[in-house]
């Protein structure tokens, strides 16, 4: 088999358990016709945070991540900033990166991170945790 000659410009790391992530997911996708974009879920069973900069799962629930083409990993609203560039809606977080602007929406976005996964009826991240390591145990034996 041949190696894909053009790798993704945007690795994003998201929660396949999120169903408001995942609502946005399809909607990158759908735009990214080009395949610009990969798609990684860490609520998956075989997330390995060794193939992915060593963002672990517990970070990468916390916050969004995303990896560059060059290794430079993203968070928080500069993930959105440039998977919104490379489907060619760019001007839509554009302002978001102004000097001002950049702080407060990333304070804002730093709440919504933190509610997130009670807001979608979900256990905190020590729970999720919790489970991923008994997961991981089980899964080993």
């Amino acid at each position: 088999m041949m190696s894909d000659p053009c790798p993704p410009e945007l690795t994003l790391l998201y929660d396949g358990g999120c169903p408001l992530c995942l609502r946005e997911v399809h909607f990158l996708q759908r735009r990214d016709r080009a395949g610009r974009i990969a798609f990684v879920d860490i609520d998956a069973v075989d997330y390995n945070p060794d193939d992915h900069q060593g963002i672990s799962y517990r970070a990468a629930m916390g916050r969004i991540h995303a990896l560059t083409a060059t290794g430079e990993v993203l968070i928080d609203v500069a993930v959105f900033r440039e998977a919104y560039r490379l489907i060619g809606l760019g001007w839509l977080y554009a302002p978001t990166g102004w000097p001002l602007l950049d702080k407060i929406v990333n304070g804002l976005y730093g709440l919504w991170a933190q509610q997130r996964l009670n807001l979608t009826g979900r256990p905190d991240l020590d729970q999720l945790c919790r489970d991923r390591c008994e997961l991981t145990k089980s899964g080993q034996q």
